[in-house]
């Protein structure tokens, strides 16, 4: 990825960084989509398990899930149809709905992450590089 003689050291970092974040992105997508091909479900709802660590709102999902809560709504049908969600009323919030895992939810889930960990894309990078890398991320994204 040489630089053009025209071109300024820092578009060539950041058209080498879009690049290298969008072939990682897709190594992660591939690797979701294996683990929900492996479990039966759509790699929607495996990313959608992994997100559902405590009660939260649709909304809330849909936020963590980086989509419309529009597009959540099918995923958490399909969830609530094989048992692994419930939709409570909200304790705060008499227009919302709560999604809580029910017990084959959370085995399912643990499931999910232990899968995801297996073989992570994020593997050969030791704890300290993964938490640098997240850390610079975050920088970016500040």
């Amino acid at each position: 990825m040489a630089r053009q003689p025209d071109e300024p050291a820092a578009a060539e970092i950041d058209r080498d960084v879009c690049k290298l974040v969008h072939r990682f992105a897709q190594r992660l997508d591939v690797h979701v989509r294996h683990v929900a091909d492996e479990l039966g479900i759509t790699a929607t709802q495996v990313v959608a398990l992994r997100e559902l660590s405590d009660p939260i709102t649709a909304r809330e999902l849909a936020t963590r899930m980086v989509c419309e809560p529009s597009n959540v709504t099918y995923v958490l049908d399909r969830l609530e149809g094989q048992g692994m969600i419930e939709r409570r009323p909200h304790p705060t919030d008499r227009r919302a709905k709560q999604l809580v895992l029910t017990p084959a939810g959370r085995g399912y889930r643990a499931d999910v992450l232990a899968r995801l960990n297996a073989h992570s894309p994020l593997a050969p990078l030791s704890p300290a590089q993964q938490e640098s890398l997240r850390e610079l991320l975050q920088a970016l994204i500040a």
